[in-house]
C-alpha cells in the first residue's frame, strides 16, 4: 500500500472519531429522579431500561426515588439529578419561587389529582374538608397545591390540619385512621380497596371540583436544557417509546417491572398501573405522540395556579414552564 494512500485512510478514520464526539463514545449518565417509590406509574422508565432504548442511545440511566414533586423538582433544581419526574402543577409555583426547571413533556394528559376517605366518614364534598385532618408527605402535589384547591372550593384552609407522612405511609394511615382524608393520586384505588376494602373507599377528584389541570410530566434542569440537549432529547425519546410499549401489551411490562423491582406487588400494580393509561388515551397524544404539551391547556394550568396559589412571589409565563422543543413524536399504538 502506497504511502500516500496509507495517510489518507488514517486521515479519514481519524476525521470519523472526532465526528463521532465523546457522546456517543462514552455512555453519558443521566440520573432520574421519579416522584415517588416503585408504583405503575413507573413501568415504561424500567421497560426502556430492559429492552435497551436508553442504552441504544448511549445513555446510562439510573433511576431514584422521592418523596413527591417538591422533593424531586428540589433534586434537578439543585443538579442532584438532571431529568425528573413531577405534577406540572407543584412546578409552577416553584419555577416562582426560582427553581430553574422546565416540562419537556407530560405523562399523564389528564389530571389524578385526588383525595381518599373511608365511605362511612361523611365527607362528600370540598368544603366537608374544614376540620378534618388531611395526611400526605411535605413534597406531596396534593399537599403543595391544597391551598389553591381550597380557594377555588371556598375552604377555610386555616381550618385543615395537617399530618407529615412518609410516601409508604398514606394506605397505612388511612386504614388505622390516624387521618380522616389520604391526599393521592386516583391511579392509587387498588391499595386504597386493600388497606380498607373495596366497599369502604370513597374519593374526592379534583377534576370533578374544578381543578383540572397538567399533572406529572417531565422535568428538566436549566443546566441540563442548556448543556446536554442531546442526551435529553435522547432520553425523552426513549421513555416514550417505553410508555408506547407499556401502552401496547401492559402485561408484558408489568413482567419487566417485576423482574426489574421484584419488591412490587403485582395484584395490585397491575390495576394502578391500567388507571393510569386511561389518563393517556386522549385525541392529543394520539395526534401529536405521546407527551405531547399543549400550550392551551398548558396556559390554562399556569392561570390557574397564579390565580389561586398563595404567596407566589411573581406570576409565572406560560412559555417559562414548558417546550415541547426535544419531544420526538412517538405515536401511541393504535387499537
Amino acid at each position: 500500500m502506497k504511502r500516500s494512500t496509507l495517510v489518507t485512510i488514517l486521515a479519514l478514520a481519524l476525521s470519523a472519531v472526532a465526528a463521532v464526539g465523546p457522546e456517543a463514545q462514552t455512555p453519558q449518565r443521566v440520573v432520574f429522579a421519579l416522584n415517588w417509590f416503585a408504583v405503575g406509574d413507573h413501568a415504561a422508565y424500567w421497560v426502556a431500561l430492559e429492552k435497551g432504548y436508553y442504552k441504544a442511545r448511549g445513555l446510562e440511566v439510573e433511576l431514584q426515588n422521592s418523596k413527591g414533586s417538591g422533593d424531586s423538582i428540589a433534586k434537578v433544581d439543585t443538579n442532584r439529578a438532571d431529568i425528573g419526574l413531577a405534577d406540572a402543577a407543584v412546578v409552577i409555583p416553584r419555577i416562582s419561587q426560582g427553581a430553574k426547571v422546565k416540562i419537556v413533556g407530560a405523562v399523564f394528559d389528564n389530571t389524578p389529582l385526588n383525595m381518599w376517605m373511608w365511605k362511612s366518614s361523611g365527607i362528600t364534598k370540598p368544603k366537608d374538608l374544614e376540620g378534618k385532618m388531611l395526611a400526605a408527605p411535605p413534597g406531596d402535589a396534593q399537599r403543595q397545591l391544597f391551598p389553591a384547591f381550597a380557594k377555588i372550593n371556598g375552604i377555610d384552609a386555616g381550618k385543615v390540619k395537617w399530618l407529615n407522612i412518609e410516601p409508604a405511609a398514606k394506605f397505612v394511615t388511612l386504614s388505622e385512621k390516624r387521618a380522616d382524608v389520604v391526599a393521592d393520586y386516583l391511579t392509587g384505588l387498588p391499595f386504597y380497596e386493600k388497606a380498607l376494602g373495596k366497599e369502604n373507599v370513597a374519593s374526592m377528584p379534583w377534576y370533578k371540583h374544578g381543578f383540572d389541570t397538567y399533572s406529572m410530566s417531565i422535568i428538566a434542569s436549566e443546566k441540563t436544557l442548556a448543556e446536554r440537549a442531546k442526551v435529553l432529547r435522547d432520553f425523552v425519546a426513549a421513555s416514550y417509546l417505553g410508555w408506547r410499549d407499556v401502552m401496547d401489551n401492559p402485561k408484558a411490562a408489568l413482567e419487566i417491572f417485576k423482574k426489574r423491582v421484584p419488591e412490587i406487588d403485582l395484584a395490585l400494580i397491575e390495576p394502578n398501573l391500567m388507571l393510569g393509561l386511561e389518563l393517556m388515551k386522549t385525541e392529543r397524544y394520539a395526534r401529536n405522540g405521546i407527551g405531547w404539551v399543549e400550550r392551551a391547556k398548558m396556559c390554562n394550568t399556569v392561570e390557574l395556579i397564579n390565580t389561586y396559589m398563595p404567596d407566589m412571589p411573581r406570576k409565572v409565563g406560560c412559555d417559562e414552564v414548558f417546550t415541547n422543543e426535544f419531544l420526538t413524536k412517538i405515536e401511541p399504538p393504535r387499537r
